[in-house]
């Protein structure tokens, strides 16, 4: 498990550290408004491109079920198709960038000022799509085969070419939000190119043909596109819940959204260390139902559930001890500051709230269960998350983010429901076809 744990804890950690390096630059120009417009147009993003991470999830399923069965055309089949699917919505992404770019601004509101950077941000963050979409399916491909270390050198090459290309333009050339969306887009080719050359390496170790039918006959995509478009409302809805606490802040005012985005790093924090075990998680229970044995399916669910939560408590205490630290690292903005240390403590009780529904995630993705996902997922969006939003407003932005812990343990707690309900009728596990 550590094998896997270990390095996709230390690629996903860097995710939220570039995150923290892009608010740290913003937050030290004059003006909160640059803050803010990263803050939205990294929101849209999250929403465009994490909203498409089912291409990395389905792809680490069926490929580490195709590990375990020792399938090499399979992984073939699985690494090609979706790198075609990445490639036709990176294009369908660039082509209608006019009319994402319109709504995705009206929605998530915000100031005059505020959005004209954000709508510079977004069209020289566009160009990434191509090359972020791909990274997705080679990282999933790699997750699968049970080799974290490829991911974790794609991730490093992507975050430190942007953090040193964060502070190059912003910090010495004296760019501001055009310069930390270009350093976003040559990061991420940069990633792809590195990802591909591992990818050449690894189809040379595994002997066999790329099935020409199942990547140009649209019929052969049907298996990757049941799991996959279920996938895509799950993370749909997640990105909905994430886009509208995000809209709600910039409605509460321009100081609330600037300590949000302050806040949101410490929430992506959580999740993408959380998820490092999650993936380990996804890898160790498609392999096992691939090779057809349900002990291990049930031993690396009870291993991966009791390390996350070893992990979430100590994310809940490093927060405590050291979240206004991190946050006056962050900006130096003095107001935003003081409000994002007044909502600090709903980040300090995320970790505990959260730990049980980016475990089971993971769990899910290895069995390919992305119905049961997306049922959990648009049922805890619709049924809890918005009345509980609606019914706590007077509470303002504690309200949005109790609002939004109800949202994460409802997650947690479905999924943990379903899943021993089929242990225990033996519907979840190596007898089942993918």
């Amino acid at each position: 498990m550590w094998r896997i744990a270990a390095p996709m804890i230390l690629s996903n950690i860097s995710v939220p550290l570039l995150g923290m390096v892009d608010t740290g630059v913003t937050g030290h120009l004059d003006s909160s408004a640059y803050l803010g417009a990263v803050a939205i147009g990294a929101t849209i993003f999250t929403v465009l491109y994490i909203g498409m991470n089912f291409l990395r999830m389905g792809t680490t399923g069926i490929a580490a079920q195709s590990f375990g069965a020792n399938d090499h055309e399979g992984l073939r089949a699985v690494l090609g198709q979706a790198l075609v699917v990445g490639l036709v919505i990176a294009v369908m992404l660039i082509v209608l960038q006019v009319p994402i770019s319109t709504l995705a601004l009206k929605l998530l509101g915000g100031d005059v000022e505020t959005q004209r950077y954000a709508a510079e941000y977004f069209f020289i963050r566009i160009w990434s799509a191509p090359s972020t979409l791909a990274n997705f399916a080679i990282i999933g491909w790699f997750i699968g085969l049970q080799n974290a270390r490829v991911p974790l050198v794609i991730f490093l090459t992507i975050n430190l070419t942007n953090i040193a290309l964060d502070l190059l333009f912003v910090v010495v050339l004296g760019m501001k939000v055009d310069g930390v969306a270009l350093a976003s887009v040559i990061a991420e080719y940069s990633g792809l190119i590195v990802g591909g050359l591992f990818v050449l390496s690894a189809l040379r170790q595994r002997p066999g043909h790329w099935p020409a039918d199942r990547l140009t006959n649209f019929s052969a995509y049907k298996a990757f596109f049941a799991i996959n478009a279920n996938l895509f409302v799950r993370s749909m809805a997640l990105m909905f819940t994430f886009s509208f606490i995000t809209a709600q802040g910039a409605r509460l005012g321009g100081l609330v959204l600037a300590a949000n985005a302050v806040l949101m790093n410490f929430q992506f924090l959580t999740a993408l260390g959380l998820d490092g075990i999650a993936h380990a998680a996804e890898a160790l229970v498609g392999k096992a139902i691939g090779e057809k044995r349900r002990g291990a399916l049930e031993h690396t669910v009870k291993l991966t559930l009791r390390w996350s939560l070893i992990f979430a408590v100590g994310f809940a205490a490093f927060y405590a001890l050291f979240g206004t630290l991190i946050i006056g690292v962050l900006t130096d903005l003095e107001d935003v500051r003081e409000a994002a240390i007044r909502y600090l403590p709903w980040m300090i009780a995320s970790p505990v709230v959260s730990v049980w529904c980016f475990l089971y995630d993971g769990v899910y993705v290895g069995a390919t269960r992305a119905k049961e996902m997306r049922n959990v997922m648009v049922f805890s969006t619709i049924v809890i998350f918005l009345p509980a939003w609606y019914l706590l407003q007077p509470l303002g932005n504690d309200g949005l983010w109790l609002a939004f812990l109800l949202f994460m343990a409802s997650r947690g707690i479905g999924m943990h429901l379903g899943y021993r309900k089929q242990i225990v009728g033996g519907t979840f596990g190596p007898d089942v076809a993918h």
